[in-house]
């Protein structure tokens, strides 16, 4: 054999005096394979350094072992844990998953799932960067099997994993209101991420169920849902008046942020500014003062997501539902909403 080039399974097959196709029972039936002879290829296969070719298997077999990830920002600790949960279950099926960040762009969204597309990937777990998902045409138009991550979608297009955002903003809201507060601001990122509107709109029932009016709630739009974007909004913040007392923000990392910006004016926590936040990713509860969160299960999102993808793809998907999951947020209340000491 040319030591130049990478062993073969032809290589293996000769060097252990089989065929072929034995070799390719020793390495996806081996309870097909006898002992003596499995060994004796595992040998063969050892001694070579024999890695089998993914691509050409998967010309072979017309399917992949890859599962793609989409997400909107991989340094956020929320898709971090997302994407931990998915490749968990993935592994367990045998699976890899391909991660990728779409920057919170749906032009690299676009890019990214062609580039899924031309791989060939099994099916792709996704947090569309818009409300109206179009780029997932690209999917469909490949017929790959795509399940919907943080955002829920019709169930006649596709599986979804989601929490329900609306009701987790209601939370933050109410627990700012039955705190005393009334002059109130939401901290988002870029609007045209269901999770930022959907969050407003629970703060905004929060507001009419306790007889406010929708103004009553400041709107300031962060950039990005990043920790630079957050200090950003909250000098922001500084420069209206009145200042307010409650704020309430589209995620952690924007909330952190905001903490940041306030600490160096001056401004206290929870003295004269109460803060929530929302994902409660490891870092809220280490934060300088304990940020209270609205919590969502990521590592369960995750992994409930690619059992949901790996069901559709797998041995009788025939029978395969598109299903809505959709789980409760649950707000984990820290210091830095505790009501105001009173003079």
């Amino acid at each position: 054999m040319d030591r130049a080039r990478p062993a073969g399974i032809k290589d293996v097959a000769d060097a252990a005096g089989v065929s072929v196709g034995t070799v390719s029972n020793v390495i996806n039936r081996p309870g097909s394979v006898a002992d003596g002879t499995r060994r004796r290829v595992l040998a063969a296969i050892a001694r070579l350094g024999y890695v089998r070719s993914e691509s050409a298997r998967q010309l072979r077999a017309g399917s992949s072992r890859m599962l793609g990830l989409l997400v909107l920002d991989m340094a956020n600790p929320f898709f971090v844990a997302v994407a931990a949960g998915a490749a968990r279950s993935a592994r367990d099926a045998g699976l890899g998953v391909m991660m990728c960040d779409s920057a919170e762009s749906t032009d690299e969204e676009a890019a990214y799932l062609t580039l899924f597309s031309e791989q060939r990937v099994r099916g792709v777990l996704v947090t569309p960067a818009d409300r109206t998902g179009r780029n997932l045409g690209i999917l469909r138009h490949h017929g790959i099997p795509f399940v919907s991550v943080d955002r829920i979608v019709p169930s006649a297009e596709g599986c979804s994993v989601s929490v329900d955002d609306v009701t987790g903003g209601a939370l933050a809201m109410r627990h700012l209101l039955l705190a005393g507060h009334r002059s109130l601001a939401y901290i988002s990122g870029p609007m045209h991420l269901t999770q930022c509107q959907e969050r407003r709109e629970g703060a905004l029932t929060a507001l009419a169920a306790a007889g406010l009016p929708q103004d009553a709630l400041r709107h300031i739009r962060a950039t990005r849902l990043d920790v630079a974007s957050g200090r950003d909004a909250g000098a922001r913040l500084l420069g209206t008046q009145p200042l307010p007392t409650g704020v309430f923000c589209a995620n952690d990392l924007l909330a952190l942020g905001v903490l940041q910006a306030l600490y160096e004016a001056g401004v206290r926590v929870p003295e004269d500014v109460a803060l929530v936040g929302y994902d409660d990713i490891e870092f809220a509860g280490a934060a300088a003062v304990p940020l209270t969160s609205v919590r969502q299960p990521a590592r369960r999102i995750g992994a409930l997501a690619a059992g949901l993808l790996i069901e559709e793809t797998g041995e009788g998907a025939e029978g395969h539902e598109h299903r809505r999951i959709v789980l409760e947020p649950e707000l984990v209340v820290r210091a830095s909403s505790l009501p105001r000491r009173r003079a």
